[in-house]
C-alpha cells in the first residue's frame, strides 16, 4: 500500500471513530455537549491507534514480543496484587483501572527495552544439549571483499551462523556502483563472495535487517550489532579490530589467522628460493616465500634471478610481519645482529 492509500485509510479511521463517538456519547454522558465530547474522545482513540500502528511498524520483532510479554506479566502481577491487598470497595472506583493502565504501560516499556537484549542463539550456547559453536559471526565489508573468508568457510574451520547486516550489503552495492573502475570491481567481487558463501549447503547464513539510524559510521553499527546479539566480528580492518577489542568484543581477524598459519622456519633450516631483486644494503638480495614472507639473502645481489638453496640464519617478527634472514648454503655464517639487519633491510 502506498503512502497516499495509507493516509486515506488513516483519515477514514479517524472519521469513523469521530462519528461513532458523536453517536454513542450521549449514552455515557448527561450533558448538552455529550456528542461533542464523544466525538473528541473517538478522535483521540483513532489517533492513539494510528500512533500504535506507527510504533509497531518501526519496532523490531523482539521489541513487539517483549512488549506483549511485559503487558501480560504486568496485568497478571497487578491482578494478584490488587486482589490480595486492595479492598473490594476500591475496585469499583476509577482508581482500579488507572492502576492497570499504569502497570500495563510500565510492563510494555520494560518489555520493549529488554526485548532488544533477547537472543535465542544464546540459549543454544548455554544449553547443555545445544551446539557449542553457534556464536553469531558478523562479516564486515573488508573481509567480504578480501574473499579468503569463503575459503575458510569451505574448510569447515568456522561454524555459523554468519550474519550479514543489510547496511553492509548497501555499502557493497554502493561500492559496486562506483564510477571508479577499481572500486567497482572490488564491490562486485564482494557480492560474488557473498553469493559463494550463501551457496554452501552446510553453512547457515542470515541477512540481518537490524539498523541503527542514529549511527552514521558502518563500523559503529557493526559494533552495536555485535553488542546486541553477543556476536563476533570477522574483519581485516585494523582500526575496527582495535576499537572492538577495547570495548570488550571478540574479533576474528583473517590477517592474524594467516600469519598464525604461516609455516614455521627455524634458524639452520634450508629453504629453496628465487632471488627477485636487490636489497637495501649493498650485496643483499630479496626473495619471497609462497606465503609472502620476505627473505633477505646476504650476498644475494650477484645472483638475482637465480634459484638456490639458502640457510636460515635468523627470523625476526616485526609489526609488518615476519622477516627471514638467510645466506647461500655454501657461504659462511653472518654474525651481525638480526635487528640491525632488519633496520638496514627496511632502509
Amino acid at each position: 500500500m502506498g503512502r497516499i492509500g495509507l493516509n486515506i485509510v488513516r483519515i477514514s479511521l479517524f472519521a469513523f471513530c469521530f462519528l461513532a463517538g458523536i453517536y454513542v456519547g450521549p449514552e455515557f454522558m448527561n450533558s448538552p455537549y455529550a456528542s461533542l465530547w464523544g466525538g473528541i474522545s473517538g478522535g483521540l482513540i483513532a489517533a492513539a491507534v494510528v500512533l500504535l500502528e506507527i510504533g509497531i511498524k518501526r519496532a523490531s520483532g523482539k521489541g513487539i514480543v517483549g512488549a506483549l510479554i511485559g503487558l501480560v506479566v504486568a496485568f497478571f502481577v497487578t491482578y494478584l496484587t490488587t486482589t490480595i491487598s486492595i479492598p473490594s470497595a476500591w475496585r469499583q472506583t476509577n482508581l482500579y483501572p488507572l492502576i492497570y493502565i499504569l502497570t500495563g504501560y510500565l510492563g510494555i516499556m520494560i518489555g520493549v527495552w529488554k526485548g532488544k537484549e533477547f537472543n535465542p542463539a544464546n540459549w543454544k550456547i548455554l544449553s547443555k544439549t545445544g551446539p557449542q559453536g553457534e556464536i553469531p559471526k558478523i562479516l564486515d565489508t573488508s573481509v567480504i571483499i578480501d574473499g579468503r573468508i569463503a575459503d575458510v568457510c569451505e574448510t569447515g574451520f568456522l561454524e555459523g551462523p554468519f550474519i550479514i547486516p543489510q547496511f553492509i550489503l548497501h555499502e557493497l552495492q554502493h561500492i559496486a556502483d562506483s564510477a571508479d573502475p577499481l572500486k567497482r570491481n572490488r564491490g562486485r567481487r564482494g557480492l560474488d563472495i557473498l553469493n559463494r558463501i550463501q551457496k554452501q549447503s552446510d553453512l547457515e547464513v542470515r541477512i540481518s535487517d537490524q539498523d541503527f539510524p542514529k549511527l552514521q559510521e558502518v563500523d559503529a553499527k557493526l559494533i552495536e550489532l555485535a553488542k546486541r546479539i553477543n556476536g563476533r566480528i570477522i574483519t581485516n580492518d585494523f582500526n575496527l579490530n582495535k576499537v572492538a577489542e577495547l570495548l570488550g568484543l571478540t574479533v576474528l581477524n583473517i590477517n592474524q589467522l594467516t600469519n598464525a598459519l604461516k609455516p614455521v622456519v627455524l634458524p639452520g633450516e634450508t629453504i629453496h628460493i628465487q632471488i627477485l631483486k636487490e636489497g637495501k644494503e649493498p650485496g643483499q638480495g630479496v626473495a619471497y616465500l609462497d606465503d609472502g614472507t620476505m627473505v633477505v639473502v646476504e650476498e644475494g645481489k650477484k645472483i638475482i634471478g637465480k634459484e638456490l638453496d639458502v640457510v636460515v640464519t635468523s627470523v625476526l617478527q616485526t609489526t609488518a610481519g615476519r622477516m627471514i634472514f638467510a645466506r647461500p648454503k655454501d657461504e659462511e655464517p653472518v654474525t651481525e645482529e638480526p635487528s640491525v639487519r632488519a633496520r638496514k633491510a627496511h632502509g
